[in-house]
Protein backbone atom coordinates (compact mmCIF):
# COMPACT_ATOMS: atom_id res chain seq x y z
CA UNK A 1 0.00 0.00 0.00
CA UNK A 2 1.28 3.43 -0.96
CA UNK A 3 1.79 5.89 1.86
CA UNK A 4 -0.22 9.04 1.01
CA UNK A 5 -0.45 12.14 3.16
CA UNK A 6 -3.50 14.33 2.61
CA UNK A 7 -3.38 17.98 3.61
CA UNK A 8 -7.00 19.16 3.78
CA UNK A 9 -7.78 22.84 4.29
CA UNK A 10 -10.82 25.00 3.74
CA UNK A 11 -12.01 28.53 3.22
CA UNK A 12 -13.21 30.30 6.35
CA UNK A 13 -16.69 30.27 4.79
CA UNK A 14 -16.93 26.47 4.68
CA UNK A 15 -18.59 25.13 7.81
CA UNK A 16 -17.02 22.55 10.06
CA UNK A 17 -20.16 20.43 9.58
CA UNK A 18 -19.54 20.25 5.81
CA UNK A 19 -15.90 19.32 6.37
CA UNK A 20 -16.76 16.65 8.94
CA UNK A 21 -19.58 15.24 6.81
CA UNK A 22 -17.93 15.11 3.38
CA UNK A 23 -14.22 15.86 3.66
CA UNK A 24 -13.23 13.67 6.57
CA UNK A 25 -9.61 12.62 6.04
CA UNK A 26 -10.35 8.92 6.56
CA UNK A 27 -13.07 8.96 3.89
CA UNK A 28 -10.99 10.90 1.39
CA UNK A 29 -7.92 8.74 2.06
CA UNK A 30 -9.78 5.63 0.90
CA UNK A 31 -10.70 7.28 -2.40
CA UNK A 32 -7.22 8.69 -2.97
CA UNK A 33 -5.56 5.40 -2.00
CA UNK A 34 -7.70 3.38 -4.44
CA UNK A 35 -7.11 5.87 -7.25
CA UNK A 36 -3.35 5.94 -6.77
CA UNK A 37 -3.08 2.16 -6.28
CA UNK A 38 -5.07 1.54 -9.45
CA UNK A 39 -2.98 3.96 -11.50
CA UNK A 40 0.36 2.76 -10.11
CA UNK A 41 -0.59 -0.79 -11.14
CA UNK A 42 -0.52 0.45 -14.76
CA UNK A 43 3.01 1.89 -14.59
CA UNK A 44 4.54 -0.88 -16.69
CA UNK A 45 2.33 -0.04 -19.65
CA UNK A 46 1.45 3.56 -18.93
CA UNK A 47 3.32 6.80 -18.33
CA UNK A 48 1.92 9.61 -16.23
CA UNK A 49 2.38 12.65 -18.49
CA UNK A 50 3.34 15.09 -15.71
CA UNK A 51 5.68 12.59 -14.07
CA UNK A 52 6.99 10.81 -17.16
CA UNK A 53 10.63 10.88 -16.02
CA UNK A 54 10.02 9.20 -12.67
CA UNK A 55 10.96 5.54 -12.43
CA UNK A 56 8.84 2.85 -10.76
CA UNK A 57 11.35 3.02 -7.88
CA UNK A 58 10.63 6.75 -7.47
CA UNK A 59 6.95 5.87 -7.01
CA UNK A 60 7.85 3.83 -3.92
CA UNK A 61 8.26 7.09 -2.00
CA UNK A 62 5.41 8.45 0.12
CA UNK A 63 3.05 10.74 -1.76
CA UNK A 64 1.44 14.03 -0.75
CA UNK A 65 -1.79 15.59 -1.96
CA UNK A 66 -3.23 18.95 -0.94
CA UNK A 67 -7.00 19.42 -0.99
CA UNK A 68 -8.62 22.80 -0.47
CA UNK A 69 -12.37 23.24 -0.05
CA UNK A 70 -13.60 26.63 -1.19
CA UNK A 71 -16.78 28.67 -1.42
CA UNK A 72 -18.55 29.97 -4.52
CA UNK A 73 -16.96 33.42 -4.58
CA UNK A 74 -13.39 32.24 -4.12
CA UNK A 75 -14.02 29.32 -6.49
CA UNK A 76 -15.10 31.77 -9.19
CA UNK A 77 -12.02 33.93 -8.60
CA UNK A 78 -9.65 30.93 -8.73
CA UNK A 79 -11.26 29.58 -11.90
CA UNK A 80 -10.89 32.97 -13.56
CA UNK A 81 -7.23 33.24 -12.53
CA UNK A 82 -6.42 29.68 -13.63
CA UNK A 83 -8.59 29.27 -16.73
CA UNK A 84 -9.99 32.73 -17.56
CA UNK A 85 -13.52 31.39 -16.99
CA UNK A 86 -15.75 33.66 -14.94
CA UNK A 87 -17.69 31.10 -12.91
CA UNK A 88 -16.99 28.70 -10.09
CA UNK A 89 -16.26 25.18 -11.26
CA UNK A 90 -16.50 21.93 -9.32
CA UNK A 91 -12.79 21.14 -9.10
CA UNK A 92 -9.52 22.70 -10.14
CA UNK A 93 -6.28 20.76 -10.40
CA UNK A 94 -2.90 22.34 -9.81
CA UNK A 95 -0.24 19.74 -10.62
CA UNK A 96 3.15 19.77 -8.99
CA UNK A 97 5.61 21.35 -11.36
CA UNK A 98 8.78 20.43 -9.55
CA UNK A 99 11.64 19.42 -11.83
CA UNK A 100 12.78 15.80 -11.89
CA UNK A 101 16.01 16.61 -10.06
CA UNK A 102 14.04 18.02 -7.12
CA UNK A 103 11.41 15.26 -7.12
CA UNK A 104 14.13 12.63 -6.93
CA UNK A 105 15.85 14.14 -3.89
CA UNK A 106 12.73 15.00 -1.89
CA UNK A 107 11.53 12.36 0.60
CA UNK A 108 7.98 12.55 -0.85
CA UNK A 109 6.37 13.11 -4.21
CA UNK A 110 3.92 16.00 -4.07
CA UNK A 111 1.17 15.35 -6.62
CA UNK A 112 -0.20 18.88 -6.40
CA UNK A 113 -3.38 20.48 -5.14
CA UNK A 114 -7.07 19.95 -5.79
CA UNK A 115 -9.43 22.84 -5.12
CA UNK A 116 -13.05 21.78 -4.67
CA UNK A 117 -15.94 24.23 -4.69
CA UNK A 118 -18.39 22.50 -2.38
CA UNK A 119 -21.44 24.55 -3.43
CA UNK A 120 -20.95 23.68 -7.12
CA UNK A 121 -20.28 20.02 -6.29
CA UNK A 122 -23.41 19.79 -4.11
CA UNK A 123 -25.63 21.46 -6.73
CA UNK A 124 -24.30 19.19 -9.48
CA UNK A 125 -24.95 16.14 -7.30
CA UNK A 126 -28.61 17.16 -6.92
CA UNK A 127 -28.91 17.98 -10.64
CA UNK A 128 -27.40 14.60 -11.56
CA UNK A 129 -29.50 12.73 -8.97
CA UNK A 130 -26.41 11.48 -7.12
CA UNK A 131 -25.37 11.74 -3.53
CA UNK A 132 -22.80 14.39 -2.70
CA UNK A 133 -20.45 11.59 -1.63
CA UNK A 134 -20.79 9.80 -4.99
CA UNK A 135 -20.11 13.01 -6.93
CA UNK A 136 -17.23 13.97 -4.65
CA UNK A 137 -15.70 10.53 -5.18
CA UNK A 138 -15.92 10.97 -8.95
CA UNK A 139 -14.42 14.46 -8.82
CA UNK A 140 -11.52 13.33 -6.61
CA UNK A 141 -10.69 10.51 -9.04
CA UNK A 142 -11.04 12.94 -11.96
CA UNK A 143 -8.85 15.55 -10.26
CA UNK A 144 -6.10 13.08 -9.37
CA UNK A 145 -5.97 11.91 -12.99
CA UNK A 146 -5.50 15.56 -14.01
CA UNK A 147 -2.66 15.88 -11.47
CA UNK A 148 -0.97 12.89 -13.11
CA UNK A 149 -1.26 14.63 -16.49
CA UNK A 150 -4.34 13.14 -18.10
CA UNK A 151 -6.62 15.68 -19.78
CA UNK A 152 -10.00 15.06 -21.38
CA UNK A 153 -9.81 18.45 -23.13
CA UNK A 154 -6.93 17.36 -25.40
CA UNK A 155 -9.13 15.42 -27.81
CA UNK A 156 -11.41 12.43 -28.12
CA UNK A 157 -8.73 9.78 -27.53
CA UNK A 158 -7.55 11.50 -24.33
CA UNK A 159 -11.14 11.96 -23.14
CA UNK A 160 -11.94 8.28 -23.68
CA UNK A 161 -8.72 7.17 -21.97
CA UNK A 162 -9.36 9.36 -18.95
CA UNK A 163 -13.01 8.31 -18.70
CA UNK A 164 -12.05 4.63 -18.88
CA UNK A 165 -9.66 5.11 -15.93
CA UNK A 166 -12.39 6.94 -14.00
CA UNK A 167 -15.00 4.27 -14.70
CA UNK A 168 -12.61 1.48 -13.66
CA UNK A 169 -11.56 3.18 -10.42
CA UNK A 170 -15.10 4.23 -9.51
CA UNK A 171 -16.29 0.66 -10.07
CA UNK A 172 -13.60 -0.50 -7.62
CA UNK A 173 -15.04 2.02 -5.15
CA UNK A 174 -18.62 0.79 -5.69
CA UNK A 175 -19.73 3.79 -7.78
CA UNK A 176 -21.60 3.33 -11.06
CA UNK A 177 -20.31 4.70 -14.37
CA UNK A 178 -20.97 8.46 -14.15
CA UNK A 179 -21.05 8.78 -17.94
CA UNK A 180 -23.99 6.44 -18.52
CA UNK A 181 -27.23 8.25 -19.14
Amino acid sequence: MTNITLNINQSELISTDIINTYYNEDKLSLIVQQTITSMLSKLGTLTFPYFSDLTPEDWQKPLELDIYITDLSEGRQLNFEARQKDYATNILSYPSDLPLEILQILPTINLGELVICHEVLAKQAVDQQKSVTQHLTHLLVHGILHLLGFDHELGEDERLKMESFEIEILQQLGINNPYEI
